[in-house]
């Protein structure tokens, strides 16, 4: 298992949020998703062998938020 942190550009309003959350939720292999509004980050438990960084990444972009930075860093 490993933690995805990534960093977003500006996210308007809570509904952004839950719009991430939702969409980051439902992707194979992910178990725990929280975004912090006011810091602009999406934190999620990942299973890598199902799914990576980069690929929660994209979804985050294909709903139209920017993504500046993405950092993992493993679970023990």
């Amino acid at each position: 298992m490993a933690k995805a942190v990534l960093q977003l550009g500006e996210l308007t309003c809570p509904s952004c949020m839950t719009k991430i959350q939702k969409a980051i939720v439902n992707q194979d292999g992910v178990s725990d998703v929280k975004v912090l509004f006011n810091a602009g980050k999406v934190k999620a438990d990942f299973d890598e062998s199902k799914t990576s960084a980069d690929h929660l990444a994209d979804v985050i972009k294909e709903l139209g938020y920017e993504v500046l930075k993405v950092k993992v860093k493993e679970l023990a």
